[in-house]
């Protein structure tokens, strides 16, 4: 049997019959599993949610850090960003809203004043490029906890540039190595690298670290709100 005739059983198993029952009634088939890429999706989702649900990413020592981390792209030229960042970005804030019992408005001096989480983790692009960084700041399930989110499915990170919209679900939400970083290796993450915010989700391929993140939505739904993408919605590694 070639591997690719083993990769088509294979998934035939998890999505049909029983298998299908089970994703489905569990939650374990992904928001953007539709069409030709179904199989291969529910697959790898399902997969990382009943075997490695708890698992952490590796963490690294501190001489480990990449010496020239690749900042992947050029900092926003709106001139609301660049408002912002001549001023040191100290009115910039970060909006927590949806499902939640107290909806909030947060400063970087109000996300410094919460418990610091820091952590040596590997940024790993889907493009082939990776880096290892310290990333330091507020743990994201701390702020879901102090806005008092609801029973929920998803957390939508948003940011000051509107396309970049991305998603994720729970389990990553209140994983204790997801955090809203302010900090890399010592010092404020610089607009290369998503200052003054960036959502750290060192599980999943780069591209769900959400760079010049501004907003949080708790929503048991992403209907409407999936972000068109050429890449998988759930990209664990």
């Amino acid at each position: 049997m070639t591997r690719r005739r083993w990769m088509q059983t294979l998934t035939g198993v998890v999505i049909g019959g029983v298998g299908g029952r089970y994703v489905s009634q569990n939650g374990l088939v992904p928001p953007d599993a539709a069409g030709f890429f179904t199989p291969e999706r529910t697959l790898n989702y399902a997969a990382h949610r009943q075997f490695f649900g708890l698992s952490t990413a590796r963490e690294f020592r501190r001489d480990q850090i990449s010496s020239k981390p690749f900042a992947n792209g050029r900092p926003p030229q709106s001139k609301d960003y660049l408002a912002h960042q001549a001023a040191g970005f100290q009115d910039w804030r970060l909006e927590v809203g949806g499902q939640v019992a107290k909806p909030l408005s947060l400063s970087i001096a109000d996300l410094r004043a919460m418990p610091a989480k820091s952590q040596i983790t590997q940024l790993v692009c889907e493009e082939g490029w990776s880096y290892i960084a310290e990333w330091t700041g507020v743990l994201l399930s701390d702020v879901l906890t102090l806005a008092g989110a609801k029973a929920a499915r998803y957390v939508i990170p948003e940011c000051i540039q509107p396309a970049w919209k991305q998603s994720i679900d729970m389990v990553d939400a209140w994983h204790p190595q997801t955090l809203v970083a302010y900090a890399m290796n010592g010092q404020d993450v610089p607009p290369g690298h998503g200052g003054p915010l960036r959502l750290r989700v060192p599980r999943q391929l780069g591209y769900k670290s959400l760079k010049f993140l501004n907003r949080l939505t708790v929503a048991d739904s992403l209907e409407g709100k999936l972000r068109k993408s050429p890449y998988a919605w759930y990209a664990g590694i």
